[in-house]
């Protein structure tokens, strides 16, 4: 039986706890007034569903405006290992072709099995190591340099399990995947989670925690708006301020599942407060109800997001 995806498993959670589409021909994005340029992306696994071959998608993503696309890696294979050099090479110049970055990659370990990074098995803790640095590899093949490590059902602990033996066993896999990091130059961005995913890394501070522990610029943390609006005790702007040397990548989507714009969260303070750091990596649309349907909520998401940017003194 294939695992459940991240995707379906919040859906499932927002439950308990709770058209024709004329694509616009939109310019790049523009540089935030007073600060450093942002650059928009979206999941490729937003058009999972229609089946679109990755040609398209970086097509489709280059016409709406944006700049970038964040893989999952199972929307090519659940075993990386299994993608040949020739199909990682034809993808990249697929996306070169469009004039699309691969940002890099999410839901890492979606659709995978044996893989931990919590466990005391070492033996699988040193597996999830080798295939993180596999993932690595992909990562810098395709043209990425970050990878967001969310992947809640793979780093959960067990509850018999303390929190600082969970945080010692993470810190401990992902030291050992360090040398390819390294050889990559790609990072490992971990990716704080509300409780209805996972019950390890549950906030910004969690996520700096562990980065410290493993001491290494190739590992770090990363900010998403639906686990921010969840989880964090002040608002998504001031969390922003106080981890801004800490985050190295943006998520951008609405506590309701969809995109920016979907809901009634307002992105101009937080559009504000990253140009206030001076954030200049990717605002990443990630998506996990397509009830609107992909090509809407790829189209609206950055549109809304150019509003709220120009709005910004």
């Amino acid at each position: 039986m294939v695992p459940a995806t991240r995707r379906d498993f919040l859906k499932g959670a927002a439950a308990l706890a709770a058209a024709t589409v004329t694509l616009p021909r939109s310019a790049p994005a523009e540089q935030a007034k007073g600060g450093s340029a942002m650059k928009f992306a979206i999941c490729n696994e937003t058009f999972f569903d229609l089946k679109w071959p990755q040609e398209k998608i970086f097509d489709f993503a280059a016409e709406c405006g944006y700049q970038g696309v964040e893989v999952a890696p199972f929307t090519l294979n659940t075993d990386v290992t299994k993608i040949p050099a020739a199909e990682r090479t034809r993808l990249r110049k697929a996306a070169d072709a469009a004039g699309i970055e691969v940002c890099g990659l999410h839901w890492i370990l979606s659709k995978t099995e044996g893989f931990n990074l919590t466990t005391d098995d070492k033996d699988v803790r040193k597996k999830t190591s080798v295939y993180l640095g596999e993932l690595a590899r992909l990562c810098r093949e395709l043209g990425g340099g970050v990878m967001i490590f969310g992947s809640p059902m793979q780093r959960s602990r067990p509850q018999s399990m303390s929190l600082v033996q969970a945080y010692e066993n993470a810190a401990a896999t992902l030291t050992d995947a360090i040398p390819v990091l390294e050889e990559t130059k790609v990072k490992i961005l971990m990716e704080p989670l509300s409780p209805w995913e996972t019950n390890f890394l549950l906030d910004a501070h969690s996520g700096v925690h562990l980065a410290k522990m493993v001491d290494s610029p190739q590992v770090g943390m990363m900010i998403d708006c639906k686990a921010m609006w969840a989880m964090e005790p002040e608002p998504i702007p001031d969390v922003i301020r106080r981890y801004k040397d800490w985050f190295g990548h943006f998520h951008a989507n609405d506590p309701n599942l969809q995109g920016p714009g979907f809901g009634e969260l307002d992105f101009v303070p937080i559009f504000e407060a990253l140009r206030e750091v001076n954030y200049d990596k990717w605002v990443s649309v990630e998506v996990f109800d397509y009830t609107p349907g992909p090509e809407k909520l790829a189209i609206d998401s950055i549109n809304y997001m150019k509003e709220c940017l120009a709005k910004v003194s």
